[in-house]
């Protein structure tokens, strides 16, 4: 049984197309060998376990590797401090006995019948003097338990235990790693109803984990070459490796996900080789799942709303916000890995993230005027498959002064870009899609990649701000679509000042023709 691509669960080498990450464990290893406690915190579905799974493996040569997950373990053991004294070496031991059935053993003998956390600490200290290795430990999906009071009084054991332990006054674990998606060193808590809501540091002893565990192209490329050599089926696996890592800035689960896709769904039994479409129409095909990660992406915006607004500012007003890991609402968005730091700056991580996120935020556009009646897909499509941009356009015109001219400015400058993508998306929807090139001038610009078909269309949405500003925007777009190789481009005006007309205009700057309305 030849091997597949798994977007479930630890990935095994020997089951699955797997990009090398020896580079990164290296960089984690250095840590461990150094001594050092950290947090592997990283968003769902990030490859934290396969890590940990990979790392434990190489570990074990020279280290006892106790590892162990707080995922499954229930509510009882955190119900008072002698349950859970208990019962925490004999959850650490379970995994141990896979390795090393006379040291699990031991640590389950150790663990019996402590009725206190002073217990377990010396424990602890008598389990490590009495091994012949180093002893290190893993906690995977350490944030399932992270709001219990008995978990940071634990991790506060273990805490005070290193400060010893550098001080040659104890013995006890020579690093610990814990996983999951939040970062226990500023752990945001609420433990009673009644509670003030408060930052807890029971793990200030942590260093920063600062391993980058997205995949770059040439990472990519390492997976693309394995299925190569097992399937002889054939592909440029750098241009497909550079493709991926557009649309996905090498977010784990969604590179794995989309060479899945083209694998299982896409690829037909007589073709023998991947191109740069199959990438293309495995992005269509994503962005129409119901998944976890979509989900939970949904989820957070929901929960938040600051998060939310930070978001919608962001994607649809395009814009800028300076990069501070210092501003909570910035954290959090990085924490779930919406956001990502460029040139110090705040960008939605990915282009399918930018996508969802707008399609999320498109069916909550609430609309009172009928768009059905306007945006029938076949009215637009010419008899070569390409879309009648310009009738697009114009018919969108029309909507807006048919269904929006009495509304008030202020609305249609927050939802004018929703409005027009809400528009224009069951034209597309099914065999194209649209992504959201952000261009920050003194204009906000922000540019609309419609791809239908084989066709590529650039649409720029702006505020008039007076003639200067959109030469120069006419400049801008010219150049931007210099960079697309198109030669025409079209431009979507909002025009707030009283007396404005509903018109429609073109010309031509540096070769390139620009077909405009007025809104």
């Amino acid at each position: 049984m030849r091997k597949r691509f798994n977007t479930t669960g630890v990935c095994i080498p020997h089951k699955h197309f797997m990009v090398n990450i020896d580079n990164k464990i290296d960089e984690v290893e250095k840590m461990v060998f150094r001594g050092e406690y950290f947090i592997i915190n990283r968003p769902r579905q990030y490859g934290k376990t396969t890590i940990l799974s990979e790392l434990s493996k190489r570990l074990q040569k020279k280290y006892l590797v106790i590892r162990s997950s707080f995922e499954g373990i229930g509510d009882t053991i955190f119900e008072n401090e002698q349950i859970f004294s208990s019962k925490i070496l004999s959850i650490f031991s379970k995994t141990l006995r896979f390795t090393n059935k006379e040291k699990a053993s031991e640590l389950e003998k150790l663990g019996k019948n402590l009725k206190s956390l002073e217990e377990v600490s010396e424990g602890i200290t008598e389990f490590v003097m009495n091994s012949d290795k180093e002893v290190i430990l893993f906690i995977d999906e350490v944030d399932k338990s992270s709001n219990n009071q008995l978990f940071l009084s634990f991790l506060g054991v273990l805490r005070n235990k290193f400060l010893l332990k550098e001080q040659g006054l104890d013995y006890t674990f020579h690093s610990v790693i814990l996983a999951g998606v939040y970062d226990v060193k500023n752990l945001k808590l609420k433990l009673r109803p009644k509670e003030e809501k408060k930052y807890n540091s029971p793990w200030n002893i942590a260093v920063n984990f600062e391993v980058d565990m997205n995949f770059k192209p040439v990472e990519i490329e390492t997976m693309l070459k394995q299925y190569v050599q097992e399937t002889g089926i054939s592909m440029d696996t750098e241009t497909i490796a550079n493709k991926l890592y557009y649309y996905t800035s090498g977010y784990p689960f969604l590179v794995s996900r989309l060479c899945q896709i083209i694998d299982e769904k896409l690829l037909k039994e007589h073709e023998k080789e991947w191109t740069e479409n199959h990438v293309v129409e495995a992005v269509k095909l994503i962005l129409k799942e119901n998944n976890t990660l979509f989900d939970d992406l949904v989820k957070n915006l929901e929960n938040n709303r600051e998060l939310y607004e930070q978001v919608y500012y962001i994607t649809v007003k395009g814009d800028i916000r300076v990069f501070n890991i210092l501003n909570p609402i910035i954290n959090l968005g990085v924490i779930y890995g919406i956001f990502k730091e460029e040139d110090n700056k705040v960008y939605i991580h990915n282009r399918i993230y930018e996508q969802i996120i707008y399609n999320y935020m498109i069916s909550k556009t609430e609309s009172k005027g009928d768009i059905s009646r306007y945006n029938f897909r076949d009215n637009f499509i010419k008899y070569n498959n390409e879309l009648d941009f310009e009738k697009i356009l114009l018919k969108y015109q029309q909507f807006m002064k048919e269904q929006y001219s009495d509304k008030d400015s202020k609305f249609i400058e927050r939802e004018g870009r929703l409005l027009f993508l809400a528009f224009i998306k069951p034209i597309i929807n099914g065999i194209g899609f649209d992504f959201k090139e952000v261009q920050i001038s003194q204009e906000k610009r922000l540019d609309v990649v419609v791809t239908y078909d084989k066709y590529k269309y650039v649409a720029e949405l702006k505020i008039w701000h007076g003639e200067e500003y959109h030469k120069k925007g006419l400049k801008q777009l010219c150049d931007y679509l210099e960079i697309q190789g198109l030669n025409k481009g079209y431009l979507v005006i909002y025009d707030f000042n009283k007396g404005k007309k509903f018109k429609s205009d073109r010309v031509v700057v540096e070769g390139k023709e620009i077909f405009m309305i007025w809104v």
